[in-house]
């Protein structure tokens, strides 16, 4: 034989013999009686003659390395180089077929022809084994249904005394329960605190002392799971039936261990725990804890249980009771206190104007018109700077105009026309003609009311609206029988895109560029001022004033560009070449979002002016097609304008309470009429925080207080907050308002300051100390002068650099670290 071969013969022997070892065993365990060897042989001669192939083929080729595979084969003349393995294997398998074959059944002859004893005493240890198994499985089956049927019981018994263990564990957890809260000295608020309150209470408690080393809640479910482990397999015993533990005994020589009974019972124990906790939560805590004065007897602890749990469902009843009549009063006082105070107006005899156009068409310039024809008229305008606007333009033509916004009056002598913020509308004032300005800010959900209120409530001849296109059907709607003339204004100048992505060194004379915050603006102009161009700048924050004279630098020619928030699309009307818009998105005070249409046409429309620049052009840094579908792409119709609190609201609310924090209760349980949407008056339960249940709400009226709260300031501020606070505290005492914090040291100070002292103006003119408000309105005046100067001087930034490697990042760029470093990571 082959040397390669001759290593691996021997093995396959070896495993021919054990296979036909198998093989004789389970041929004689299966017989009744012994079979004679030669009867085995004849049965079983085929498969013993395929037993040698079979384990010589598998096992050689098994266990053969492939380069003794390749050595065998070269030496057979075969070439191997660069044949795959598979066909190698295949090759060796056929090739060694041919070895001399193993003589099995001489070998099972020389041990077992003739040999009668040896093959009888082969079938006795045969059925031997066969007996056994079978007998070993047998008990194990019947082990297996004996572990099943104990389980089986258990879960019957739990669930069939499912009351007398909860009154057995109830008492154990009362005693428990009563000697914790006499030794940590705990006093009950009240006798109707439930368990689950308790836990809360106790669970709080640790938390603020700083020991909160494990929860209260899994603590006592796992205390109540211990209480079965400890007394339930003893009960178990007493309860299973007895014929269990003798059939027990019988199949394992043994009793019924303990160690078995909680291993059955450890799942059925842990949901009984989780179940008993669940229902103990809903039991008063003086229920439980009266149970240690009261040893255990079943049938007395079932009859407290039982009386608890009458008066506990009693309680419940009478709780339901109680809510659903406190929901109907509840219900009541919405309907009497709001009613139907915010459904339109039916027709009034008072003719109405609509101007519905896009911006810079003229529309506000036609009311103003007839406004000065008027012997009495009033401005309502959206902004501060606007009122101020049509204040010096009536003045410089003639017409005698006072000014009167929250923070400033200013009244010319003889005036019969007001130009005025619009919340300071008052409804019972006459004017020939009312104009209202920016009507489409109606849908805006926290100023929207002033223009409902001005709309509807105005004590005119004539009023005029000015709105753009999208808002016109909602105000028709809105003044639906009374007769109203609409004014349609198309613009004169074309607005042309294009289509070539912008950056900023493209930026050129006669440019607004547009961003959508006061850092971006002031980013976006450093970075312009160091380029060597002049700069004007627009933002929210900004003063009225300084903003102003921004615009007049604009409109001189002394700067050339202007970088301003989307402040620039409410009626500023400059001579602006471009609108270019660094951003297509903005935050709105919740979440980022896209512009919309109505604002991209807004802000576009101040692109152009007749004489100037006869087209007006737009552009942006990113997605100029998507932006300009924008623009052509027909405004969706406002759905719904909002409401606010009303005097009349106020004073029909006094009759239930003087508290306020009940009204902004009431106010979000009230759900507003079709087609309105309500004022979320956010900032003002902000500041109603600030001073519920204090001498200020004492001693304020409902009215007087809603309106301090209703002061139109920058309430985010913190410092101007404990400001508003402060003023309050010094009116209920009697004392003089502290004057405002001024701050000089940088622009965001001088802001800031500006704010403070336009905080104290409304306290003054609201507390009618008009001489003192001039000095105030000098000193803001003084600070919007230094903010301007320092704007114009040049707004120093600090560059913006990567966190990771200090590269130089644009303004615009969002991200803190630069593209190459965030890769990189």
């Amino acid at each position: 034989m082959d040397e390669i071969l001759s290593n691996h013969y021997q093995k396959a022997v070896e495993r021919t013999k054990e296979m036909a070892f198998k093989d004789l065993y389970k041929y004689l365990e299966e017989k009744e009686s012994a079979p004679s060897y030669e009867q085995y042989i004849r049965e079983r001669g085929q498969y013993l003659d395929q037993l040698w192939l079979n384990a010589w083929l598998n096992s050689t080729t098994s266990h053969a390395s492939y380069s003794e595979k390749k050595q065998f084969l070269l030496e057979k003349g075969y070439v191997v180089e660069e044949v795959s393995k598979k066909l190698i294997n295949q090759m060796f398998r056929n090739e060694i077929r041919d070895v001399a074959t193993f003589d099995l059944i001489g070998w099972l002859d020389s041990l077992y022809a003739n040999q009668s004893a040896e093959w009888n005493q082969k079938y006795v240890e045969a059925r031997e084994a066969y007996t056994n198994r079978l007998n070993l499985q047998q008990e194990r089956e019947e082990r297996k249904k004996l572990l099943l049927k104990l389980e089986y019981y258990i879960d019957q018994l739990l669930g069939e005394n499912y009351e007398d263990l909860y009154l057995y564990v109830r008492y154990l957890l009362g005693c428990q329960l009563a000697i914790e809260i006499e030794q940590k000295g705990i006093l009950l608020s009240s006798k109707e605190i439930i368990f689950t309150n308790y836990l809360n209470n106790e669970l709080e408690l640790a938390y603020n002392s700083n020991r909160y080393d494990e929860n209260v809640m899994e603590k006592y479910e796992r205390l109540i799971t211990n209480y079965l482990f400890d007394f339930g397999p003893n009960w178990l015993k007493e309860h299973l039936p007895p014929n269990l533990f003798d059939e027990y005994l019988k199949t394992y020589h043994e009793a019924l261990p303990d160690s078995l009974l909680k291993e059955s019972a450890y799942e059925p124990f842990v949901d009984l725990g989780q179940e008993f906790f669940d229902d103990l939560l809903e039991e008063y805590v003086t229920d439980l804890t009266k149970l240690i004065d009261i040893p255990f007897d079943l049938v007395t602890h079932r009859e407290i249980f039982d009386k608890d749990l009458s008066e506990r469902e009693r309680k419940i009843v009478q709780e339901l009771e109680d809510i659903k009549r406190r929901k109907e009063e509840e219900e009541r006082m919405i309907e009497d206190i709001f009613g139907r105070e915010y459904n339109p107006p039916a027709g009034r005899n008072i003719h109405y104007v609509l101007h519905v156009g896009e911006t810079n068409t003229g529309k506000t310039f036609q009311a103003i018109e007839r406004m000065k024809q008027a012997s009495s008229g009033i401005y309502l305008a959206p902004l501060r700077l606007l009122a101020l606007e049509i204040y010096e333009r009536l003045n410089e033509e003639g017409v005698p105009c006072s000014l009167k916004t929250g923070e400033e009056e200013k009244l010319v002598s003889g005036s019969a026309h007001q130009a005025c913020t619009v919340e300071m509308f008052h409804e019972k004032e006459f004017y020939e003609v009312v104009v209202i300005d920016e009507a489409q800010m109606i849908a805006d959900k926290d100023r929207g009311f002033s223009w409902y209120k001005a709309i509807t409530k105005a004590n005119a001849k004539e009023v005029h609206i000015i709105c753009s296109f999208n808002a016109k059907a909602m105000i028709l709607q809105l003044l639906s029988s009374s007769h109203v003339e609409v004014h349609e204004y198309v613009r004169d100048i074309p607005l042309e895109v294009e289509f070539q992505l912008f950056r900023l060194n493209h930026t050129r004379k006669g440019d607004a560029i547009v961003c959508f915050s006061r850092k971006r603006v002031l980013e976006t102009a450093s970075e312009l001022q160091r380029s060597g161009r002049q700069v004007s700048m627009i933002y929210g924050s900004m003063p009225p004033e300084t903003r102003k004279k921004q615009m007049q630098r604009f409109i001189k020619g002394e700067t050339t560009v202007i970088v301003a928030t989307d402040a620039i699309g409410m009626g500023l009307n400059l001579p602006i070449r471009r609108i270019v818009f660094l951003e297509n998105d903005k935050f709105d005070g919740t979440r980022r979002r896209w512009l919309t249409s109505q604002e991209v046409k807004q802000i576009a429309g101040r692109a152009g002016r007749k004489g100037i620049y006869n087209i007006g052009k737009v552009a942006f840094t990113s997605n100029p097609k998507s932006m300009a579908r924008l623009l052509e792409q027909k405004d969706e119709p406002l759905q719904g304008f909002a409401i606010a609190p009303t005097t009349a609201v106020f004073e029909r609310f006094q009759k239930y309470s003087r508290k306020l924090g009940l009204f902004f209760y009431l106010w979000e349980q009230f759900e507003s009429p079709e087609g309105t949407k309500k004022a979320a008056l956010s900032e003002e339960k902000l500041l109603y925080e600030m001073i519920e249940d204090s001498i200020i709400e004492a001693k304020l009226s409902i009215a007087d207080l809603y309106g301090f709260l209703h002061l139109p300031f920058s309430s985010n501020e913190p410092t101007l907050r404990a400001q508003w606070k402060q003023k309050l505290e010094a009116i209920i005492d009697g004392h003089e308002l502290p004057d405002p914090k001024i701050l000089e040291s940088g622009l965001e100070e001088l802001e800031l300051s500006y704010k403070s002292v336009g905080l104290h103006l409304l306290f003054l003119y609201k507390l009618g100390k008009r001489t003192e408000a001039h000095y105030w309105e000098r000193v803001r005046e003084e600070i919007s002068d230094k903010i301007h100067e320092q704007l114009k001087t040049g707004v120093q930034i600090e560059k913006k650099r990567c966190k990771r490697c200090g590269k130089s990042l644009s303004p615009g760029f969002k991200f803190q670290v630069c593209n190459e470093c965030h890769f990189e990571r």
